[in-house]
């Protein structure tokens, strides 16, 4: 729910407002526990959305509200309730064609599990409360914590904790494997929320070098350099791995037009047409313009003679300027950009 994504504006009439007003207009005519079941089916930002635009909401008049109403009716009326109870529905099945044990067996690979219910509560809670939950539980636990949140709220509850945990923290999300059922019965006592089990098998993915270089991109600069040194101290590759999903191509775009000249200096021309084949026309015309126009045509000429080529070799190209970028910021030859609450 927002702004960009109205209540059936694909059908609004002159008279209905659109996204958030109609949302917050179709709320308040609403019995309060009525209201209340919508409001806990929705994500706390969408909560915290709708209840501003409903406090916003003055001097509505009526042909609006008729128009919102309308709007309402016209998208309910496409709307059907295949998939309502479908679980049911399914095991009903499952049972007449293959007998209970069998359905029963099958039913249990297939069924998607409710853990998640367990760490979308952790999205409830603020970042203080969630550091002080994790900070003397298992790093293990506290990792999976980490990686369960969004980037920025993430980088915040680590920041929260002690240094001395904060690079292994991210090092054990780097390196995380399948959640075990275990593992999630142990967070559930943490929560005190029980939760019934699906399997005794059940694993869920999250983690990865991926996952924690978004945690340490949304930290402040001064801890992201720290907990790198750290990392690196812990696990070179890991820490390396890290790094290069923290820097991807598209963020030389952040570059000024200076350190970009200055890196484009230092590419070969051969690279620089390859990895140019996998960037998106902003940071095309981006580089283009820190170079001579006869230099631009003639990397631009190149693309067009080379033609289609292979993802590997553009991502390998990519790669090779981005190493490069990251060693001339290193020996403080360019600036990489990034966070601007670092001031002296």
């Amino acid at each position: 729910m927002s702004e960009e994504s109205p209540i059936g504006q694909e059908n609004a009439t002159p008279d209905a407002p659109n996204g958030s007003q109609a949302a917050a207009i179709l709320m308040m005519l609403l019995g309060e526990e009525e209201a209340a079941t919508v409001l806990s089916r929705l994500e706390p930002d969408e909560v915290q959305h709708l209840g501003g635009a409903m406090f916003n909401i003055a001097n509505v008049s009526e042909p609006e509200i008729d128009g919102v109403f309308d709007v309402f009716v016209n998208r309910a009326r496409v709307r059907t309730t295949l998939g309502f109870g479908v679980e049911h529905q399914i095991k009903g099945m499952m049972h007449k064609a293959l007998g209970q044990d069998k359905a029963d067996q099958v039913l249990q690979r297939i069924t998607p599990t409710e853990h998640a219910n367990t760490l979308e509560n952790l999205k409830w809670m603020d970042s203080r409360e969630i550091a002080n939950l994790i900070e003397f539980e298992h790093p293990q636990i506290a990792a999976m914590v980490l990686a369960f949140l969004d980037a920025q709220r993430a980088a915040d509850v680590l920041q929260l904790l002690p240094e001395e945990m904060q690079a292994d923290l991210v090092y054990r999300v780097a390196t995380m494997g399948p959640v075990t059922e275990a593992a999630i019965s142990e967070l559930d006592e943490i929560l005190r929320r029980p939760i019934t089990a699906q399997g005794n098998g059940s694993t869920t993915r999250r983690g990865g070098a991926g996952e924690a270089a978004k945690i340490v991109n949304s930290s402040r600069k001064a801890a992201e350099q720290r907990i790198i040194k750290a990392l690196q101290k812990l696990d070179k590759t890991v820490a390396r791995t890290i790094e290069e999903e923290m820097f991807i191509f598209e963020n030389l775009n952040a570059l000024s037009d200076k350190d970009l000249g200055t890196l484009l200096r230092t590419i070969e021309n051969d690279v620089l047409v390859v990895a140019l084949k996998g960037a998106d026309e902003k940071l095309r015309q981006k580089i283009f313009g820190c170079m001579s126009s006869r230099g631009a045509q003639a990397v631009q000429d190149e693309m067009a003679d080379r033609g289609p080529m292979r993802l590997a070799e553009v991502q390998e190209a990519q790669k090779a300027m981005l190493a490069v970028a990251r060693k001339l910021a290193t020996e403080g030859t360019i600036s990489l950009g990034g966070k601007g609450d670092d001031y002296v």
